[in-house]
C-alpha cells in the first residue's frame, strides 16, 4: 500500500514538474494510466513544492531586491520548475474558447502546439494581473506573510482540477488524446485526499497569525471560481481537457491572490 501511494506521488511529480527522478527510482516507479489516476491525488502535494521553491525564492530575493524584482524572480522560479506546464494549458483554452463555438472546432484549436492571439493575449493580461498582485502584496505586508500566501495559492489551486476531473468527463476520444494523458478519473478518497493536501499550508496560516482564518477563508473565492469554470467547460465542450485542468489552475492560483489583496491591502486614500 505505502509502495503504490509513493509511486502515485512520484508519477504525480514527473507529470507536474521538470525535475526528473534517478533512473532507477524513475524505473521502479513507471507509467501507467492506472498510476496517472492515482496520482491525481497528490497534485497539491507537488504544488506544495513548487510554493515552497517560490516562497523561498521570494524570501531570498527580498533581502537582496526590491518587491518587482524579487516577485519576477520567484515567478521565474516557479514557471521554471514546471516548464510552463500550466501556463501553456490556460493559453490553449483562451485560444479554443476565444476561436470558435463549435466544440469539435474548440477542441482541435486547442490541440493546436502554436500560440494565436487569444493565447498570446490571455496568457500576457494573466501573468500580468498575478504580477501585480503580488507585487502589491509584497509592498504592503510583511515577507512572511506574503511567502505564506504563495505557498497556498500554488498548494490551493493544485486541488481544483482534482475536482473537475471528480465531478466532469473528460471529452477527448483516445485517438487524439496527449501520448500521455492527464488523469482521467479520481475516487472519492483520492479527491479527499487532495483537498487535505490542498488545504495543508492554510492550517499554518491559522497558527501563525491572529486574522489568518481570514486568509484561510479564500479556499471559499478558489471553489467558486472552480465551479463556474467547470459549469463553463460543461456548456462549451461537454467536459474537460487536461488544457482545461491547467487553465483551472491558474486562474484559482490568480483568484487566491486577489482575495488576499483585496482583504490585506487598503487602496490607496483618495481613491475611487
Amino acid at each position: 500500500m505505502l509502495a503504490r501511494e509513493i509511486r502515485f506521488f512520484f508519477t504525480a511529480w514527473t507529470f507536474f514538474t521538470r525535475i526528473p527522478l534517478p533512473a532507477a527510482l524513475g524505473g521502479w516507479v513507471g507509467y501507467s494510466e492506472e498510476l496517472m489516476n492515482g496520482a491525481a491525488r497528490y497534485f497539491p502535494l507537488v504544488g506544495l513544492f513548487v510554493g515552497l521553491v517560490g516562497a523561498a525564492v521570494f524570501t531570498f530575493c527580498m533581502w537582496l531586491f526590491t518587491p518587482l524584482v524579487a516577485v519576477a524572480l520567484t515567478m521565474v522560479a516557479t514557471v521554471l520548475m514546471t516548464g510552463a506546464f500550466h501556463e501553456d494549458g490556460f493559453a490553449d483554452v483562451c485560444d479554443g474558447f476565444g476561436g470558435a463555438s463549435e466544440p469539435e472546432r474548440v477542441l482541435a484549436i486547442m490541440k493546436d502546439s502554436r500560440v494565436g492571439a487569444f493565447g498570446a493575449i490571455g496568457i500576457t493580461l494573466m501573468l500580468l494581473t498575478k504580477f501585480a498582485a503580488l507585487v502589491s502584496l509584497a509592498e504592503a505586508i510583511d515577507v512572511e506573510l506574503c511567502g505564506w500566501i504563495l505557498l497556498s495559492a500554488h498548494t490551493l489551486s493544485r486541488a481544483a482540477p482534482v475536482a473537475l476531473i471528480r465531478w466532469m468527463d473528460y471529452v477527448r476520444p483516445g485517438a487524439d488524446a496527449r501520448a500521455k494523458p492527464m488523469a482521467q478519473a479520481v475516487s472519492a478518497s483520492g479527491l479527499a485526499m487532495a483537498l487535505f493536501w490542498g488545504a495543508l499550508p492554510l492550517g499554518g496560516l491559522i497558527y501563525l497569525y491572529e486574522n489568518g482564518w481570514l486568509v484561510a477563508l479564500g479556499v471559499i473565492p478558489i471553489g467558486l471560481a472552480a465551479v463556474a469554470l467547470g459549469g463553463w467547460f460543461k456548456r462549451r465542450i461537454g467536459g474537460y481537457t487536461g488544457d482545461c485542468l491547467g487553465a483551472a489552475q491558474q486562474l484559482t492560483e490568480v483568484v487566491f491572490y486577489l482575495y488576499a489583496l483585496a482583504l490585506l491591502v487598503q487602496p490607496a486614500e483618495g481613491s475611487v
